[in-house]
This record gives structure tokens, sequence and C-alpha cells, in this order.
């Protein structure tokens, strides 16, 4: 796997897709850490993602995803191999529609960050949410603060609208900013046709959203790639045990047997097919893959090896 996108606005050449660790701490720490993690730095991986609030809703310690992150850079010494991700201004999860991204939340939440990586700078920060009360202009603002500091070097979004997105690009072009360089929203090969996804905070690419991409220097990088198992649990369990999903749609059902058709046809897994489908679109699109076992993460990264056709993804 070569670092070979380049991320519009920036100097940053990154991999397909990024390394997402919202499991870090929960299902490998210490040495299991080490070994998935140089595993994928090894195999051509550069991009890691993680989130303040990782995992601070389970049980137990706050921020251990980033602490993980922390504790293999310091033990690896890999820093400058790759470029790392982090989020901050995640509602409590117990008030998620109580904002947390005043200017003192927002401080919080980077210096708690680059403490627990242990690190200078972070390469892309985002923030994980939007505050509508707020203006694009204040809040973009904050994150040049923070990049004028030597904290960041770019900033994105996650889980703002395509209205919100293109009032903060135009607000950065008229102050000479790169304004935001990457967006983390919902999206994947079941997106098109799902019923709305049950949390609200979380917003799915659309149409509007994808021609915003094409023409902008927002780099979208999309979590829930796998579709929360959806399809491998059809493929694997039948209907019944994925009535409840919101991607068990009749036109989702079509996608899936198209997807079956595709795994005998290349000889390859669902997995594949799945990270797949954001490679052939007509401009770059970076998902999160969250794997916690090295098989697992083999698999992800198999995904770039296979010759595919964009008209195979006609979804």
């Amino acid at each position: 796997m070569k670092h070979d996108i380049l991320l519009k606005g920036t100097d940053l050449k990154v991999s397909p897709f990024a390394f997402g660790t919202v499991n870090a701490g929960l299902d490998y720490d210490g040495k299991d850490a080490d070994d998935l993690l140089n595993y994928f730095v090894d195999n051509g991986g550069n991009l890691i993602d993680t989130a303040r609030v990782y995992y601070d809703w389970a049980p137990g310690e706050i921020g251990r995803s980033e602490r993980v992150i922390g504790d293999w850079l310091r033990r690896c010494g890999r820093r400058d191999e790759i470029v790392l991700m982090t989020k901050g201004g995640h509602p409590d999860k117990d008030s998620m529609d109580v904002s947390r991204m005043s200017q003192a939340d927002m401080e919080y939440d980077i210096n708690l960050s680059l403490n627990k990586l242990g690190i200078d700078t972070i390469d892309i920060y985002f923030y994980h949410r939007d505050d509508k009360n707020q203006s694009v202009a204040e809040l973009i603002e904050r994150m040049e603060g923070f990049r004028k500091k030597g904290m960041i070097r770019y900033y994105g979004c996650s889980n703002w609208t395509t209205e919100r997105m293109k009032e903060a690009d135009e607000y950065a072009k008229q102050h000479g900013y790169s304004g935001f360089i990457a967006n983390q929203n919902l999206y994947n090969a079941g997106a098109k046709y799902m019923k709305p996804f049950p949390d609200k905070t979380m917003v799915t690419v659309d149409a509007e959203a994808l021609d915003f991409y094409r023409n902008s220097n927002n780099t979208p990088m999309p979590y829930f790639g796998l579709c929360s198992g959806f399809f491998h649990n059809l493929k694997n369990k039948g209907e019944e045990a994925v009535k409840e999903s919101p991607y068990y749609t009749p036109k989702n059902l079509e996608v899936a047997k198209k997807i079956n058709d595709l795994c005998e046809k290349y000889n390859c897994t669902i997995t594949q097919v799945l990270l797949a489908f954001y490679y052939y679109q007509d401009f770059p699109i970076i998902p999160l893959v969250g794997t916690v076992t090295i098989p697992q993460l083999e698999e992800a990264l198999g995904s770039t090896n296979i010759e595919f056709c964009k008209e195979d993804f006609n979804f």
C-alpha cells in the first residue's frame, strides 16, 4: 500500500485508508497495539485516526485510545512515519444535544490530546461535531488560533452539513486560510439506500455533499465503512438477523447481491469489496477502518491490491 493520495490543500501524502482506533485499549493494548500499528505502518499505512472521546463512554479510563497511540509512539519512535489525526469537542455522552465546542472546551480537549499522545503538534485536528449556535467565523478562527500556536498543522470537521461546510469554505477563502481539509461523516456502500440513522448528531453524505467534495479542498474520510456489519451478517446469518438495521431496505438487498457477485468474481471478501467501493469513486475518498487483529488488518490491506473496475461499484 502506497502513500499515493495528496490531500488537497496540504503537503500530506497519505495511504488509501486510515487506521481507526476507536477500540484501542479495549481490544488491543501494549504489545498487541505495537504489533498491530507496526504492521499497518510496515505495510505502507501512514494515516492514523483517533479522538479525545475514544473511549470515554466505556467504564474506566478517559482518553484510552490516545493513550494507546501515545504509548506506541514512545516505545516505537515512528512519529515521523505517520499522519496523526484526532478530534475534540464531542458532547458528553449523557447530553448529546448540549454542545462542548466553546473556546474553553476546545482548549481543554486539545491540551489533553497532546498530552496523552505525547506529541507537540497534531497533523489534522477535527471538530467532532458542529455547533450551529456558533458562526463558522468563530469556529474557523478558533482552529486558526491552534494552528498559529503550532498545536496543529491542518484542521477538519466531522458531522457537519454541506451547507455549513460551504459557509466555512467561503469564510476561509475570504481570509486566505486553507480552511477545513477533511470531513468525517457517515458514508459507505449502503448509505444511499439506508433509513435515517438513529443518532441525529451523525451526518450522512448525500449527492449534494459528494458534489461539494468534488469541487472543494475538503476530502471525505467516512466512518462506518463496513456498514456496521450489515452485509456480512446478511450473508452469514440471513435476513432475520439484520431486520432492525437501518441498512435493511429493498435497495440494499439488491446491493448485497451485487457485493456477493463481486466476491465471487474476484475471489475476495465482503470487507474488501466495501473498502474498494471508496477507491473507485471519481475523486479521493479515504475511509476509516477499525481493525482489531492482524488478520483483519491484512484483509483490509488486501483491498488495495485487487483490480476491480469502476463499473463494479454502480450501486
